[in-house]
């Protein structure tokens, strides 16, 4: 039997782009869930599902405080720092839109200075490396956006809160993985939230990942720049 070579039907970035967005228009329309979320929701819903390719574990389990979206894309017009567990992170952002609106990525977590507080404290280089990151920025504002450690969550909040940081200039964007600590933390951050008006957005249970962090932000910024207003919908691009 002769094997036969092949070229993908699509072979154009852009109409791969394009194409799997009209797949996932089409298919996420079946979803009933779907239909609770505003358009902002939506567009970063899809976003989620175009990095990973799941439909009911995003729908499902996505938590949106009221004005989670305008929060976001608020801040990250204001030149948010965008306070990050992991250099993962830091890689997948586009330094276009980063450049574009001055929102600088810190990552501590390999910091000498964190290696020697986690020692001290007895805590996790992410816990550190948070609590660290919001001292030095807390005067300004910050998206904490966790994808991997959910130790990087309790430090978040109890930093906030210990350094009386204006909640008003902070937005959690919230995706650990794992098995330890990763639903109690996501808990802990959704009372956080509701008790304080912190505005936030949480993928609920054991999953997540540093990709969709970073999809979540594209998926904001697109908002800021592509946003089609006329016909409400993401151009796809």
């Amino acid at each position: 039997m002769k094997f036969k070579l092949q070229e993908p039907p699509l072979n154009i970035g852009d109409e791969i782009s394009v194409q799997s967005f009209k797949m996932i228009q089409a298919e996420v329309a079946n979803y009933d869930g779907f239909k609770r979320f505003n358009e902002d929701e939506k567009i970063l819903i899809q976003r989620l599902i175009h990095t990973t390719t799941c439909f009911d574990q995003i729908i499902d389990n996505i938590y949106f405080t009221d004005n989670a979206m305008v929060k976001l894309k608020n801040l990250l017009e204001k030149k948010a720092k965008l306070i990050v567990d992991t250099n993962m992170i830091c890689s997948g952002l586009s330094k276009f839109y980063l450049q574009k609106y001055e929102n600088e990525v810190i990552c501590y977590v390999n910091e000498p200075e964190v290696f020697e507080m986690a020692k001290q404290n007895k805590t996790t280089r992410s816990y550190a490396a948070v609590e660290l990151a919001i001292k030095k920025f807390k005067d300004e504002p910050m998206v904490l956006a966790c994808g991997n450690a959910p130790t990087f969550i309790y430090a978040a909040i109890n930093t906030l809160i210990k350094q009386n940081i204006n909640l008003d200039n902070v937005m959690l964007l919230l995706f650990p993985v794992g098995f330890v600590n990763v639903v109690e933390s996501k808990e802990y951050a959704k009372e956080f939230m509701n008790h304080f008006g912190v505005e936030g957005i949480i993928l609920e249970g054991r999953y997540g990942a540093s990709t969709m962090v970073v999809a979540s932000l594209h998926a904001a910024y697109r908002l800021i720049k592509d946003y089609d207003t006329e016909f409400g919908k993401y151009n796809g691009k």
